[in-house]
């Protein structure tokens, strides 16, 4: 969200990693700007045992590029 509404060339990429039967994230990737900053909180939620549906029900900060952590859907 954050480069596609500025109109930005820069590009990022993210995974989730998940438990098709628990639905517990197991991991996440992400390479682009900002990563390390992002990747800290989502490691925070990896060690903690967060599961796709309590990331589903986060509100994303917007515009951002963290925001795509909890808006992914398939």
């Amino acid at each position: 969200m954050r480069n596609t509404l500025s109109g930005s060339p820069m590009r990022a990429m993210m995974k989730l990693v998940v438990d098709a039967n628990s639905g517990v994230l197991l991991g996440c990737h992400m390479v682009g700007e900002h990563a390390a900053e992002i990747m800290q909180g989502m490691a925070v939620a990896v060690k903690m045992g967060v599961t796709k549906a309590q990331l589903d029900s986060v509100v994303g900060i917007h515009p951002s590029a963290a925001e795509e952590f909890v808006t992914m859907r398939s």
